[in-house]
């Protein structure tokens, strides 16, 4: 039985819509995830998640294997206990962080030691470790563990980091013990047309469940993001999902769809939210701005959330400058509620057959428009630092 199905595709683009099948239920495609990468979406707990149209949330193997600990976790009855959310749980491997946000002592073809964040104690992980971890901590989708140089690297380096993620996708696939998780290859290669291709067709030889398309959203560049991912897309099995790593602006993610894209991630909606940044059908606005010290509007005339029909932008302005912590809160919920608006529309277009006449139209719009005033986080090095 496929895990997988297309349900509707855009006569007009690579946009399609799907459900995908894991142990804590279906997803509809595409889907946007929010990012809990200590197991936690920051300040929201999971009922409100699952009120604002959240279907999958995303952790972080990297930061919970070193606290609270594998063990804590296993112990506890699995991931989804420990984090009170019972549908389905993306978690990251840990080798974007292992490679970006870590001090790397030593890498080889058998993985890496590196400097705990936390406390500078040396840790090795590898493809093996980092499967066996996400086997242990139980989320309904796991990562290979992959090698993401950084940005600028010389092409040697590129390729040495397609031929590792290749062979640890390997060893994680034969390695991977838990009939309940989905485990998804990662595609490497940064802008490189070629690299990508090889190391598509390597991980399809693999044959898994899904793929996704890493080593983006590092510092190239909207546009040369964009060529990427429409040459690689292409490259990845029809009938499987396809999972954009980081990304990132509503208008990244509208064009992402048209290429073809199933699934994303990004700390955009709930960084900026914690940063008096609000989404809104007008564009985004700057919370901490004095125009808004007697504007008792919602944030949003035509948003239903928590925080448009209960705080007007005075008070969500009021709360950030005396410091209460219910502003980040309210316009974090805010920005996740606007994303998964954002997909229910795209989802209905697609299946309406109306997607590239709307998309055309949305990218034009205020609310979906790229904006000076967004963090970007899609070219920030740190975007599951959360």
């Amino acid at each position: 039985m496929s895990i997988f199905e297309i349900i509707k595709k855009d006569t007009q683009s690579d946009a399609r819509t799907g459900l995908l099948q894991t142990h804590h239920g279906t997803v509809k495609t595409p889907v946007f995830m929010p990012v809990g990468t200590r197991a936690v979406v920051k300040g929201i707990i999971p009922q409100q998640l699952r009120e604002a149209g959240s279907q999958i949330v995303l952790a972080n193997t990297f930061h919970l294997m070193l606290k609270p600990g594998v063990e804590i976790i296993e112990k506890c009855g699995g991931l989804h206990k420990f984090m009170a959310w019972d549908g389905p749980i993306l978690t990251d491997s840990g080798g974007y962080q292992v490679f970006s946000l870590s001090t790397i002592n030593f890498t080889d073809d058998n993985g890496t030691e590196f400097a705990s964040p936390y406390d500078g104690m040396k840790i090795k992980l590898d493809a093996t470790g980092a499967t066996e971890i996400q086997n242990k901590l139980g989320a309904d989708i796991i990562m290979c563990f992959d090698q993401c140089p950084p940005f600028g690297a010389e092409k040697k380096e590129l390729q040495k980091a397609v031929e590792r993620t290749i062979k640890w996708a390997k060893i994680c696939k034969d390695i991977h013990s838990n009939s309940k998780q989905l485990l998804f290859g990662i595609v490497q290669g940064q802008t490189d047309n070629h690299l990508r291709q090889n190391c598509a067709e390597e991980l399809i030889k693999i044959d898994f469940p899904g793929y996704a398309i890493g080593g983006l959203s590092v510092g190239e560049g909207t546009e040369q993001m964009f060529q990427t991912v429409r040459f690689t897309a292409p490259l990845l099995p029809q009938g499987k999902p396809r999972y954009l790593m980081g990304v990132g602006t509503p208008a990244d993610i509208i064009q992402v769809v048209e290429a073809g894209i199933d699934m994303f991630d990004c700390v955009m909606p709930t960084r900026n939210g914690r940063n008096a940044l609000a989404f809104t059908k007008d564009g985004p606005i700057r919370l901490r701005n004095s125009a808004y010290i007697d504007d008792f509007r919602p944030i949003d005339l035509s948003c239903r959330c928590p925080c448009c029909t209960t705080f007007s932008r005075s008070a969500i302005r009021h709360f950030f400058n005396v410091g209460e912590m219910l502003g980040p809160i309210m316009l974090s919920l805010h920005n996740i509620v606007f994303y998964h608006n954002l997909m229910d529309k795209i989802r209905e277009n697609i299946e309406n057959g109306t997607f590239a006449k709307w998309a055309a139209q949305a990218l034009q719009c205020p609310a979906y428009a790229r904006n000076s005033q967004v963090n970007n986080d899609t070219e920030n090095t740190e975007y599951r630092k959360e």
